[in-house]
């Protein structure tokens, strides 16, 4: 549920933002949501969008406000011991909610929550029929027509696929070692069968339709601001310069690299595992 706010100030005029009706709040107490959990918390040096020789490499990054890393369970190897789900918390360093999991043997764990996980639920890694949101199995052992997220690229390494709010996959067929999913973008691709994922699709289905209403909002998160190329010179960008506002240009990156059609995916990696492309 979106939440718009009545402009008592300019900055309140165009501001959407998420109800967080989800998230587990506290019973007694002033604060909005549940604390994080301590044991599960670092601290997070911010790069601000540079490399190792502290060179930018992605722009417009710097600033925000402070904020600790939440560890998270990707590979979710703990296999055949139920957890309670304790609460589901917001984390800054993400677009989806994430839940704090409570195992049987005292140990806590965060996981990136699916939509519907509520706080009082039993998930568990098994791959005998814990079909249930928010369970994770083998793809070898899911039912055909799945929707799930989370999804492992290779067998252990922990999932790096489908981790964004709102998204999910399908599982369409298995055959020869390899399951075949649609993935979110509308790709079809093969993977491992071995390879782990969780049941459900990723949770805060509309936070991609916030408005963040000012620019001081987006420097809290750490995004710097960006200038059209054509308000630039000619020496600061292949759109700069002319004489008032001209469009008589390819569009390019301050690099000259072209950014509409071009394709840039590097040509030593293998296609094999990609049945049909996104853009067809």
């Amino acid at each position: 549920m979106l939440k718009q706010y009545r402009p008592q100030t300019a900055g309140q005029r165009h501001l959407i933002l998420t109800a967080h009706e989800g998230l587990t709040r506290p019973e007694k107490g002033k604060r909005a949501t549940a604390k994080p959990e301590k044991s599960l918390l670092q601290r997070k040096m911010r790069t601000n969008g540079r490399n190792h020789h502290g060179h930018i490499t992605c722009r417009h990054k710097g600033g925000g406000h402070k904020r600790f890393y939440r560890l998270i369970d990707f590979k979710r190897d703990k296999e055949k011991i139920s957890a309670q789900v304790g609460s589901i918390e917001y984390d800054p360093n993400r677009s989806a909610y994430i839940a704090l999991l409570n195992y049987a043997d005292g140990e806590k764990r965060y996981i990136i929550a699916a939509q519907g996980l509520k706080a009082g639920a039993t998930v568990v890694t098994d791959d005998e029929g814990a079909f249930n949101v928010g369970c994770c199995m083998r793809m070898k052992y899911m039912p055909l027509g799945s929707v799930i997220h989370n999804i492992e690229i290779y067998p252990g390494r922990g999932a790096q696929l489908v981790r964004s709010a709102g998204l999910s996959a399908q599982l369409m067929a298995r055959s020869d070692g390899y399951v075949t999913l649609k993935m979110p973008s509308g790709e079809v691709r093969m993977v491992n069968e071995t390879c782990r994922a969780t049941f459900g699709a990723v949770s805060n289905p509309e936070h991609n339709l916030r408005e963040e209403g000012k620019a001081g909002r987006s420097r809290w998160k750490g995004i710097r601001p960006t200038v059209r190329g054509t308000a630039m010179n000619p020496v600061d960008h292949p759109h700069g310069g002319g004489e008032g506002k001209h469009n008589g240009y390819l569009p390019q990156t301050p690099w000259a690299m072209y950014t509409k059609g071009f394709r840039t995916r590097c040509k030593r990696k293998s296609n094999k595992m990609i049945v049909k492309d996104r853009r067809k």
